[in-house]
């Protein structure tokens, strides 16, 4: 096989590579940093030429111009998670929004729930034997490269070369769009007073030698900021950002005591800044593989003194957790959060945690604070994490430990890691909930 003449023959413009989908086709874009944009400005561009073509994916980081209201008879936006870019769409009736674990998409893209007709990916140029890369985003991308009818990939220069479940050749395209660009990025947060808290009360629950999984956000790389004296740490994660590259380079990461994948962090896909693809380009302590294994509570399972940390927007008396909805409007999706809190239950040495960690309040649009604790969910919630699979609930107030607890237990251990300026007025609900003295 001449994969350079399969290459040359494949080449063509953006403009040419769109016009390979056709009214009525499901539309799928590689996830996150994976997304290709020129191929998707391409596409929105030649937009009059498409009738009620479906656009799936999960985290985008481009502009979602598909999703706006001005092309709702050319696409339907239909999110297995919300971004900033899309959310309106699903808000204004145009768009959608289909529940998915994310542990669960590339099997539904195999067998079909989630048939694609054509997928658009960025990736790395071949190398010597005609293998590209997808670099930083194998997650549900490399299951949807075999499975789509046709495969459209833009073949970035700057996308690098990241080791393990990655690698697609040239024959596996369907059309070959040449183009470089910087990948997008994603600043690094800002971290106060109440996330250093929220950090430091997490990071007191992790143990040497744990193996951890974090999300990421200025919560997360605050828990990162407070590990520093931690030893032997591993990394088994749907995905990592910058903050982990500090603690590798301090010595405190060296997955040595993962009790799966030794000596690799195990991730599905990366979201950070040039600084973190750069750490991961040609690293051999990095290995990428699908979300299919990475996110899997079974696989998750396996790993030692597993604390998985992440974020939400919510939590009633009872420990129900919201994270991806306010009231009936959807937010983003439920990600990796309960293939997590899932696996770290069925942690095969017993040490598993799972944390969901939270500011206690949140600010309106007036200024007014409003407590994250409620002894009732918003109506139209949905309930992310149930309350049968949380295990500790984190603000900077203090740590609350649901496992094993009553209702009325539950509701005591919230109250007390609740704002203070809350906790009067939660009181006073608690007693009409429960019908008990606080």
């Amino acid at each position: 096989m001449d994969w350079k003449k399969i290459y040359s023959d494949r080449k063509c413009t953006a403009e040419e590579a769109v016009k390979s989908i056709k009214s009525g086709d499901r539309v799928a874009f590689a996830h996150a940093v994976a997304e290709p944009p020129v191929l998707v400005d391409a596409m929105v561009a030649n937009a009059a030429a498409y009738k009620n073509v479906e656009v799936c994916h999960m985290v985008t980081l481009g502009k979602g111009e598909y999703s706006h209201a001005e092309y709702k008879d050319n696409f339907r936006f239909n999110g297995w998670f919300t971004s900033p870019s899309t959310r309106k769409s699903i808000e204004e009736g145009h768009g959608d929004f289909t529940p998915v674990f994310f542990h669960e998409v590339p099997s539904y893209i195999r067998n079909g729930t989630f048939a694609i007709d054509v997928f658009m990916v960025m990736v790395s140029p071949p190398d010597e034997h005609g293998y590209c890369c997808v670099g930083v985003s194998s997650d549900y991308t490399m299951q949807a490269i075999k499975s789509a009818k046709i495969v459209l990939a833009e073949v970035n220069d700057q996308v690098p070369v990241v080791y393990g479940e990655t690698f697609a050749h040239v024959s596996e395209f369907d059309k070959i769009v040449e183009t470089s660009h910087p990948l997008p990025e994603i600043g690094l947060p800002k971290i106060g007073e109440v996330e250093l808290a929220i950090g430091k009360n997490c990071a007191s629950l992790i143990e040497d030698g744990s193996t951890l999984q974090l999300g990421i956000g200025a919560i997360p790389d605050a828990v990162l900021q407070s590990l520093k004296d931690k030893k032997d740490l591993g990394i088994h994660s749907e995905m990592i950002s910058d903050g982990v590259v500090d603690l590798y380079e301090a010595g405190v990461i060296n997955c040595s005591k993962k009790g799966i994948d030794n000596g690799k962090m195990t991730v599905t896909f990366l979201m950070g800044t040039k600084r973190l693809y750069d750490f991961a380009a040609n690293n051999p302590i990095v290995e990428m593989r699908t979300v299919d294994y990475v996110n899997h509570p079974c696989v998750v399972a396996q790993s030692t003194k597993l604390v998985c940390i992440n974020g939400c927007l919510s939590v009633d008396f009872m420990g129900q957790v919201v994270s991806d909805s306010i009231g009936t409007r959807q937010f983003s999706g439920v990600g990796g959060q309960v293939d997590f809190c899932r696996g770290a239950a069925m942690s095969l040495d017993g040490k598993g945690k799972n944390i969901l960690a939270m500011p206690s309040v949140a600010k309106k649009k007036d200024g007014t604070k409003i407590s994250k604790i409620v002894p009732f969910l918003d109506h139209g919630a949905a309930v992310t994490t149930s309350r049968h699979d949380v295990h500790y609930i984190v603000t900077e107030y203090g740590i609350a430990l649901l496992k094993g607890k009553t209702l009325k237990e539950r509701a005591r251990a919230l109250i007390a890691i609740a704002h203070p300026d809350f906790r009067e007025e939660l009181k006073v609900e608690f007693e009409k909930r429960f019908n008990a003295k606080f």
